[in-house]
């Protein structure tokens, strides 16, 4: 495939350098929702995931985040698929620490000996010999968290991981695994009206970590009437709001947000033409959402 242009619509809200040495546009794509229902087994529309795949990076994406459990392993596959030959500057960043065994079942597996089996697994099925970017997608409790992030080193150590990150972590896991190995991405829950991690991601700010939040739509009555009043005034959807106002909030967050449709991939790509008035953020920032588990 042809190198990605860098002045894409995905470029518009600038770039993020992960690890020192990966620049990345700060709109990217979660591979998560190119699966079948309950994110198992293949989607109904196989042509159409391999095309908005495949629009995504004509729209500049460059960093496509996805994981072993998605499908599992379906949406490895299809990345790989639809765009290997890999242009360049791509980065794939995949992921570990569930096992699947049912549509909408999930459950831990990160133990060092599953670490390293999934790893290879991703490795194979996105034809990769090193995973830029590979994340403990969960912590284990019945596996010692200093155990699954040491399982990470030493792959790094062998030249088959160039970076590590996290994935729905507290901020005592971050330390922890920063004392062990260099941390470079933390993935949790976080949105406008979903912001228990607040004090997690000004922590990644203040430590060049990028902050990669899912489930990144606005919701809640509350924050929807937020959003969608200024979505209404600017003539474009709650979406863009949504996704503009995570840009704007801190210059680590980098976005991830999934779609099986080519026109959603393309609404949510335009938020990084969208900026928020200094007004409309103001107003925003004044709206204090319930916490998650409150919500009705």
């Amino acid at each position: 495939m042809p190198a990605i242009n860098a002045s894409s619509p995905a470029a518009q809200y600038g770039t993020i350098t992960i690890g020192g040495d990966l620049t990345v546009n700060r709109m990217g794509f979660g591979a998560m929702r190119i699966t079948g229902k309950g994110i198992w087994g293949p989607p109904d529309d196989v042509a159409g995931a391999l095309a908005t795949l495949r629009r995504a990076v004509e729209l500049g994406v460059n960093f496509i985040d996805t994981a072993d459990s998605y499908g599992p392993n379906v949406s490895e596959e299809l990345i790989a698929r639809a765009l290997w030959p890999y242009p360049s500057g791509l980065v794939i960043t995949s992921k570990a620490g569930w096992v699947r065994f049912g549509p909408g079942v999930w459950q831990h597996n990160a133990a060092p000996g599953h670490i390293q089996e999934a790893l290879e697994g991703s490795l194979k099925r996105l034809r990769l010999e090193r995973i830029d970017v590979y994340q403990l997608h969960v912590p284990d409790p019945a596996t010692s968290f200093d155990a699954s992030v040491e399982a990470l080193a030493r792959l790094r150590e062998q030249g088959k991981i160039r970076h590590i990150g996290l994935s729905n972590v507290t901020l005592e896991h971050i330390k922890r695994a920063r004392k062990i190995v260099p941390i470079v991405c933390v993935q949790n829950r976080y949105s406008f009206s979903d912001r228990e991690w607040d004090f997690v991601l000004d922590d990644c700010e203040a430590n060049g970590i990028a902050f990669l939040p899912w489930g990144p739509m606005a919701q809640g009555r509350k924050a929807n009437e937020a959003v969608e009043k200024i979505a209404a005034a600017r003539n474009v959807s709650t979406a863009v709001v949504s996704l503009a106002w995570l840009l704007r909030r801190s210059p680590v967050t980098l976005l991830i947000p999934g779609t099986s449709n080519v026109r959603h991939l393309e609404e949510n790509v335009s938020a990084a033409a969208f900026r928020l008035t200094d007004a409309e953020f103001a107003e925003l920032a004044a709206v204090v959402p319930k916490p998650y588990w409150l919500r009705a």
